[in-house]
């Protein structure tokens, strides 16, 4: 085992787990997951990262779209063809929309401007933005967790940080890849 990958691993992990949630983030929490299950990070403090990330971008988003309608980040957001559909959403299902965000393919970034442009109250985004990202941060760092235990159930225990991240990054981009053709799938219906 390389012991400075290891360190490096040890010491900044959790920082890249914060900052991948922060702007997209599946599967940067399952690769987090998966070595959290090899014992190169703490799986309850990945889910914490997972949360803290995912949950201050969304209330960033959506106070953009509530205080800065006008500005040109929030006009090149509106201009997506996701838009319009993130804004009839929140018009039918207000705080369905808000704790299944997430889950919806291409409405990460467009989904919470679109909430902060909406009639919801900011108290109840807040609320409903928490509970939705800790399910999501739970969800998708146990997906990781369980591909850890299946993968060592295969192939045995993983010796080595470098096997241990090329066997992690494998699955991260295998689960991203499918996440990303299901829901894509699921927005042309």
């Amino acid at each position: 085992m390389n012991p400075s990958l290891h360190q490096f691993i040890v010491d900044y992990g959790l920082w890249a787990v914060l900052g991948g949630t922060f702007l997209e983030g599946e599967s940067v929490v399952v690769f987090a997951g998966f070595l959290a299950h090899q014992h190169l990070m703490h799986l309850p403090y990945v889910m914490l990262c997972a949360f803290a990330g995912s949950f201050i971008a969304d209330q960033l988003l959506f106070f953009l779209g509530r205080r800065y309608r006008d500005h040109r980040f929030v006009r090149r957001i509106r201009e997506k063809p996701a838009f319009e559909k993130a804004l009839a959403a929140v018009d039918r299902y207000p705080h369905g929309f808000i704790l299944s965000l997430r889950f919806l393919y291409g409405l990460r970034t467009v989904g919470p401007v679109a909430l902060g442009m909406s009639r919801v109250p900011p108290l109840r985004f807040l609320v409903l933005n928490a509970i939705a990202a800790a399910i999501w941060a739970v969800c998708f760092s146990l997906v990781g967790y369980a591909f850890g235990q299946t993968i060592e159930t295969l192939l045995g225990r993983l010796h080595g940080v470098e096997t241990k991240l090329a066997v992690a990054v494998a699955i991260g981009v295998v689960i991203g890849l499918a996440y990303h053709l299901i829901s894509r799938r699921r927005m042309r219906r």
